[in-house]
């Protein structure tokens, strides 16, 4: 299969490149610079900016399929307004380019990337894909990015996959969260009991994976482990893995204080199930937290 991918050196997109290239598929990866770091070596390097109409555009329209990662990260830096723009245009102006292609000709198959954050914070109420869109900045922003996707799926099959906090040795939330407890200064935020939706990156991996070749897949899907914790357990969890304690608590106004409106990111209550990955017959490699945090800091210790 030939596979257009953008976001192909962000986190998610380096894993899922590298899988494709494995198993022999040609991979287009769209950068907007000529020489990225982190491209997967055997993956065919189109320049390009996914939010604006250009040439990449031709590159797409003669593939099979489209991977659409193309996205600001949300959680590195205070949301001032123009920061909101950046995050909001990144994923929307890339998807509504990326759909127009699709729904004229070209890739039958467009797997797009999406958030939980799509649900909005929940309390204990279980969130499964079914679930309503949330009333906050990052539900408008999931909702928007979703509908973009609308031109393509007049002709093509679409996977909305939404995804939760990506446990990764290589980057993204799993360094920042080990670091306290390994300056001993681990613990819970707050009373810790606020639910946290993760996924170790195997599985994220797995879950486009099946979005992308399995053809009962549609719509959306959420990529999260069927066994979300509290934000406590998650901190007892981390300590008994890095054998440090897990007793000091940040106080949730101390992170608002530091972060701003950023701090929902964190602190948002999410307890989101997979069912549509498990209908389809999706089998996790880590369904459970603290095996799945066992192997990524042992491989984050081996590198």
């Amino acid at each position: 299969m030939r596979v257009f991918l953008t976001g192909a050196t962000g986190l998610i997109g380096r894993a899922l490149a590298e899988s494709l290239l494995a198993d022999g598929h040609e991979l287009l990866a769209l950068s907007r610079r000529a020489a990225p770091q982190g491209l997967p070596a055997g993956a065919r390097l189109v320049v390009g900016d996914p939010g604006l109409a250009g040439p990449w555009q031709d590159e797409l329209a003669r593939c099979d399929a489209c991977v659409n990662l193309a996205g600001e990260p949300v959680a590195e830096g205070r949301w001032t307004e123009e920061r909101r723009k950046r995050i909001r245009d990144s994923r929307v102006l890339s998807t509504r380019n990326v759909a127009s292609v699709i729904g004229a000709g070209g890739p039958a198959v467009l797997v797009n990337g999406s958030a939980i954050g799509y649900y909005g914070p929940r309390g204990d109420e279980v969130i499964d894909e079914a679930s309503p869109a949330g009333n906050d900045f990052l539900a408008h922003l999931a909702l928007e990015w979703e509908e973009a996707t609308r031109a393509a799926a007049r002709r093509a099959r679409v996977v909305l996959v939404r995804t939760g906090i990506v446990l990764s040795p290589d980057g993204g939330a799993l360094p920042r969260l080990a670091l306290p407890f390994k300056m001993l200064a681990g613990g819970a935020i707050g009373d810790g009991s606020f639910w946290q939706s993760w996924i170790h990156v195997a599985d994220q991996v797995g879950i486009l994976r099946l979005a992308l070749l399995d053809p009962e897949a549609r719509g959306p899907v959420n990529a999260t482990a069927p066994d979300p914790v509290r934000n406590r357990d998650l901190a007892r969890a981390l300590g008994r893995v890095l054998r440090r304690p897990s007793l000091l608590r940040a106080p949730a106004f101390a992170v608002r204080a530091v972060l701003g409106e950023m701090a929902e990111v964190v602190l948002a209550s999410q307890r989101v199930l997979p069912r549509r990955a498990l209908a389809l017959g999706y089998r996790f490699q880590w369904p459970s937290l603290e095996p799945a945090l066992r192997d990524l800091l042992r491989e984050g210790a081996r590198r």
